[in-house]
């Protein structure tokens, strides 16, 4: 699509695409199919993706890439995305962030920011709702809190407790 809007002069050049791979179903970052791919991100959980040739392009003609990332970040970025922005997705959907915060650790926006003198738009795609897998969610949460049904009980839980805006 966004060749198609460069070709049309809607945009100037193509964006960066970055992909990401869960490091132990990472077919297209290893170069070589993976006969039992693991990762929690069961959306993307594939050892010899259709579009391999296709992803490789895009990454390719975009100066993107395609990086792999650890279910260990994956679930750091899945729980920032619900706590820090309400926004509640499955893993697979989390691993663009989590791959952005991979790379910007590694120094790899520097350049990009030097190019665009100091302002940078980074726009991490998160299309799979999380109850697409519930399962994760009820494993990552705390358990509730129970509270009688008592108004100075349950505003002094409240009070005690740290909630973000």
């Amino acid at each position: 699509g966004y060749k198609e809007y460069q070709t049309r002069g809607k945009i100037q050049r193509l964006p960066k695409i970055l992909g990401f791979q869960a490091a132990k179903s990472a077919p297209i970052v290893n170069g070589h199919a993976i006969q039992k791919p693991q990762t929690i991100a069961t959306a993307i959980r594939i050892g010899n993706p259709a579009r391999w040739t296709e992803a490789l392009r895009a990454a390719e003609e975009s100066r993107g890439l395609i990086e792999k990332v650890e279910d260990k970040e994956i679930l750091r970025a899945y729980k920032l995305l619900a706590e820090g922005e309400g926004i509640f997705v499955e893993p697979a959907s989390a691993i663009s962030l989590a791959g952005i915060m991979k790379l910007h650790k590694k120094g790899y926006f520097q350049s990009d920011l030097s190019e665009a003198n100091s302002k940078l738009i980074i726009v991490c795609i998160l299309t799979g709702h999380g109850l697409k897998d519930p399962d994760r969610a009820i494993k990552e949460s705390s358990p509730p809190v129970v509270v009688p049904p008592d108004e100075k009980k349950i505003m002094k839980v409240i009070n005690q407790r740290s909630f973000k805006a």
